[in-house]
């Protein structure tokens, strides 16, 4: 029976532990915060069969012009911080051409497509289904020109890729959404999206299974990890602990693992942030408003409103901009309460210049291997994706292993 230390107790990490229980590995899960604490907590709460394209980089002229000057909310960017992100966000957008994003395409397809079949078994087990809605969710659109443009995207993703939506016009959209202020042109619906109300709990819910199941959690720090002759060592909470393969599963904190076993591996990092807010007067359904960059989500907690990205350093402070512009964008729209917290929540969307995450073995260190780099889809694509490892790890041949392998950044 082997042992295995998963690092990071995300929706990937504590998606790993699962997978690897389940074919017998005796499995420690370690983190510093606990389950489903930082991104996998924060996040729109959508797990996105829709999302079976990566989010590329823009390329329009206008649009980067918008994004330079720092206009709308979907990207607020830092001086200071563009020396650390220059070179990946350049490889990004080479990588973004249209010919390579194609390609890249089938491979993220591959984790994100048929992303529900792998959560439902695990909802079902961890009796988490009061958390999780399956009506789809909605964007929603200022413009005409706007929604002709996403309803022939749309249109596109069903053919390619057999993407469910629907159109509805402005009369639609308001019998479903009676509290709007304004009539708007429209919406999209994507109907075969699944939403939760609480991606912290449902995390959390999974997080409790692998316990049930004879799992062991323990709290402790990743930069304590060091080889042996037999395999790896953690100092934990509860002492060291051996094992002979460990995961690093730690989001935007994986390379400075990484980087310490000389892996220069090119992450750069989102920033998002959400605030809850009195939900009465606000949405009834998830609702994305595409040309303000705002997520609406009815939660546990009252009504989240989600970011767009800002580049900054990993230990910034917060920047109130991007959540006041979603805040004030919202409020145009509805006729909702007072924050219910004191100050927004932010977290680190862990991206890389190739759009794909890494999953494999790393190259120079036996029994080490890589799972992170999910971008905008860790919450979505962790049980997929651990399904993947899992099968590279158990030489199961499955082709799209080896477009996301470590081995790229050797």
């Amino acid at each position: 029976m082997t042992t295995t230390i998963v690092l990071g107790a995300g929706m990937v990490g504590v998606s790993t532990a699962l997978a690897l229980q389940a074919i017998g590995d005796t499995v420690v899960l370690v983190d510093r915060k606990g389950i489903g604490r930082e991104t996998s907590f924060g996040n729109a709460g959508a797990i996105q069969t829709e999302a079976v394209e990566p989010y590329a980089f823009p390329r329009e002229p206008r649009r980067l012009l918008g994004i330079a000057l720092g206009r709308g909310g979907e990207v607020n960017w830092h001086f200071g911080a563009m020396p650390e992100h220059l070179r990946p966000l350049l490889s990004y957008w080479w990588n973004s051409r249209p010919q390579s994003h194609a390609r890249l395409s089938q491979h993220y397809h591959a984790i994100v497509g048929q992303s529900d079949l792998y959560h439902a078994p695990l909802i079902a087990a961890a009796k988490a289904e009061e958390l999780v809605e399956r009506r789809g969710y909605h964007v929603i659109f200022r413009t005409e020109k706007g929604l002709d443009a996403a309803w022939k995207d749309a249109r596109r993703l069903n053919g390619q890729w057999g993407v469910a939506s629907r159109r509805l016009d402005g009369a639609e959209l308001t019998a479903l959404e009676p509290g709007l202020k304004q009539s708007l042109p429209g919406a999209v619906h994507f109907q075969d999206v699944w939403t939760c109300r609480s991606p912290g709990g449902l995390s959390a819910a999974y997080g409790r299974l692998f316990q049930a199941r004879g799992g062991n959690f323990v709290y402790g720090d990743a930069q304590s990890l060091e080889q042996t002759r037999s395999g790896w060592r953690l100092t934990t909470e509860v002492g060291r602990v051996d094992a002979e393969r460990v995961v690093l599963a730690l989001g935007s904190w994986s390379t400075q693992v990484t980087g310490r076993l000389g892996y220069r591996i090119p992450l750069f990092r989102k920033r998002g942030y959400h605030r809850h807010f009195d939900a009465a007067g606000g949405p009834t359904h998830p609702l994305y408003d595409a040309e303000r960059a705002t997520f609406m989500a009815p939660m546990t907690q009252g009504l989240r409103l989600c970011t767009g990205a800002e580049f900054t350093r990993l230990d910034a402070e917060i920047d109130w901009r991007q959540i006041r512009r979603s805040e004030a964008s919202a409020r145009e729209l509805f006729d909702f309460g007072d924050p219910v917290e004191a100050e927004p929540w932010f977290g680190h969307r862990p991206c890389l210049p190739d759009m794909l995450p890494v999953i494999g073995e790393a190259p120079r260190h036996p029994g080490l291997w890589f799972h992170f780099g999910h971008g905008h889809q860790g919450f979505t694509a962790g049980p997929a994706s651990a399904r993947i490892l899992v099968s590279a790890m158990t030489g199961q041949p499955l082709p799209v292993v080896a477009a996301l392998g470590a081995a790229r950044f050797g």
